[in-house]
């Protein structure tokens, strides 16, 4: 099975134009050191798909949350369409090894990086309502990014969170500290681990610190549910 069929089988879409799949997998620097056509990359797929995108996620918000204000519907919307939050969605197509990347973005982890994988699932997103229309760029949207919001929320808000559970709960305060860092200056990984206290709770890893507290405030926020300890509330993107 090659890499198109295989993404296609994970996405449950089948495109009859593959040159737009091709297009929404290719990043400018591979286009760029291929001295490929400009619209040959992903960029211009982004930039329709983040409409779509924008239009299906405010259709099921407004009819989800029939109570919420405006500015509330906006803050929700704002949280599941920034980088992080469609990054994180990109997680369970494993899109970072489909991407078409130039050499220095492949050496500096760009497989890995946020804004790079934000764009590509944009990307593929404008691809599918090219190529099938708005139907099937909705359904791409709720199974992929719309589906298991509970979840997702509490990643997304997951320093905000956290904070609040522990000064509701806790006299002790919440604080990070790195594990380790790895990989060269150009490509650095580092792990960070939330602590209440002396005791350490979850560790996350990404690219930057503020990446991996967010992730190490998730699997907390996880570890504590599962004690039984809960909380609301959070800001949009961090």
């Amino acid at each position: 099975m090659n890499l198109q069929n295989e993404i296609e089988e994970k996405i449950g879409y089948q495109f009859h134009n593959k040159k737009l799949l091709t297009q929404a997998l290719t990043h400018s620097s591979y286009a760029n050191e291929r001295h490929l056509n400009r619209p040959e990359d992903n960029e211009r797929l982004e930039f329709l798909g983040d409409a779509v995108l924008e239009v299906v996620s405010s259709d099921f918000l407004f009819h989800k949350y029939p109570e919420h204000p405006e500015g509330e519907l906006t803050r929700l919307r704002a949280s599941i369409v920034c980088e992080p939050s469609l990054s994180f969605c990109t997680r369970e197509l494993a899109l970072g090894q489909y991407l078409l990347l130039g050499r220095g973005e492949e050496l500096t982890g760009g497989r890995k990086r946020d804004s790079i994988l934000s764009d590509a699932l944009e990307a593929l997103i404008g691809a599918i309502y090219l190529d099938g229309g708005l139907a099937s760029a909705k359904e791409f949207i709720l199974r992929f990014v719309l589906n298991d919001l509970e979840h997702k929320q509490l990643f997304f808000d997951s320093k905000t969170i956290l904070q609040e559970i522990v000064q509701g709960n806790y006299s002790e305060e919440l604080h990070y500290q790195l594990v380790r860092e790895e990989g060269p200056d150009h490509n650095k990984r580092f792990v960070m681990e939330a602590r209440i206290g002396d005791t350490a709770y979850g560790q996350g890893e990404g690219r930057t610190k503020k990446a991996a507290e967010q992730e190490a405030a998730y699997r907390t926020l996880l570890q504590l549910r599962r004690q039984g300890v809960q909380g609301n509330g959070g800001s949009a993107c961090i």
